[in-house]
């Protein structure tokens, strides 16, 4: 039977109807009943029917639903239901096979984001589901995330989410690609953000007086927690701050800026599945030239994002934009020119 947004509200108020003493409930009282609490809920339903009450019930019934044991009492020619024994209630009652295997299935997709932080009990209570109901431990996986388990600094994320929640003032030593040795920041951590497999930890940077300070936690050393106060986040709403922008990338002071990019043939048809960002208005200029307006912070990650599409795409707008990355595209060219021979050599 198939189970309606609806269905699970009719089972509460058929179940408190089968548990009380003090009022015979035959079908068209179920029904009222039912429709009383639907309408409260949803003033345009039409109610449910007769049919469905009966429905309902034989799948209370049923082991894939409650497993109810409900007493019909004949009253001349009329039914009326009461539990056997009026002290059950299916909300005291335990998880029926229907919605075992739906939370198995949930678990089960939760289970793919190991190392993430909260997360840790999920293998435990995966493997008690499957043993309460006798499954196999292994099955075959139907649904993948893109989830680097070997990521450098995923360790951390328990810790740092664990500081951001307990507002922990931490001392992080830190090391850029750039640099031979680590340094220490302190930081007041307020978010974690992925973005191209890679988490970073964003807060207050006291030192420098930046509430976007950003750190990847692949370049972070070690942690230290302070007794300093903790700063509490004033400044940046966190879902603006990033909806402006591609990746995690903001210069300081930059705002967004209106871009005119055309892209060809494929490029074009990819970028209308998969908007490059949110602001993203398109059309077909011809049937392989798809022109796309952005407005958004332009940053290191979009500017890599433009040179991803190679020959075709071309920056139409702004000018600065458009000649830096002729540079960049030249730079790049030139890497595979012949390098010259030396006189006499």
């Amino acid at each position: 039977m198939a189970r309606n947004k609806h269905a699970v509200i009719r089972y509460k108020v058929l179940d408190r109807c089968f548990r009380n003493p003090g009022r015979r409930y035959f079908i068209q009282d179920l029904i009222d009943e039912c429709n009383k609490v639907l309408l409260e809920i949803d003033p345009d339903s039409k109610g449910i029917s007769r049919r469905q009450i009966f429905e309902d019930i034989a799948f209370m019934e049923s082991s894939e639903g409650y497993s109810i044991e409900l007493h019909k009492h004949r009253e001349s020619k009329r039914v009326y239901y009461r539990y056997v024994d009026i002290s059950f209630s299916i909300d005291n009652s335990p998880l029926n096979e229907v919605e075992i295997n739906q939370l198995r299935n949930a678990m089960t997709i939760l289970a793919q984001f190991k190392g993430m932080p909260q997360f840790e009990y999920v293998h435990e209570i995966l493997a008690k589901l499957n043993q309460g109901i006798a499954l196999k431990q292994e099955e075959d996986v139907i649904i993948d995330f893109d989830n680097n388990l070997y990521l450098k600094g995923i360790e951390l994320l328990g810790e740092l989410h664990n500081a951001i929640l307990y507002k922990k003032v931490l001392c992080v030593s830190y090391q850029p690609f750039e640099n031979d040795a680590p340094y220490d920041v302190m930081i007041h951590p307020y978010y974690l953000k992925q973005y191209n497999n890679r988490w970073f930890l964003f807060g207050y940077n006291p030192d420098e007086g930046f509430y976007n300070w950003n750190l990847a936690l692949d370049r972070i050393v070690s942690i230290t927690e302070t007794d300093g106060k903790y700063h509490p986040n004033t400044e940046i709403d966190w879902f603006e701050y990033f909806d402006e922008m591609i990746g995690v990338t903001k210069p300081v002071g930059a705002t967004t800026e209106p871009v005119v990019l055309h892209l060809n043939g494929r490029a074009g048809k990819y970028v209308i599945n998969k908007p490059i960002h949110g602001s993203q208005h398109d059309k077909w200029l011809a049937p392989d030239l798809l022109e796309v307006k952005l407005d958004l912070v332009i940053n290191f990650e979009f500017k890599r994002l433009i040179l991803s599409y190679g020959k075709d795409v071309e920056v139409i707008s702004p000018e600065w934009l458009k000649e830096e990355t002729m540079g960049n595209l030249k730079a790049a060219l030139d890497q595979y020119q012949p390098v010259a021979k030396t006189e006499g050599a």
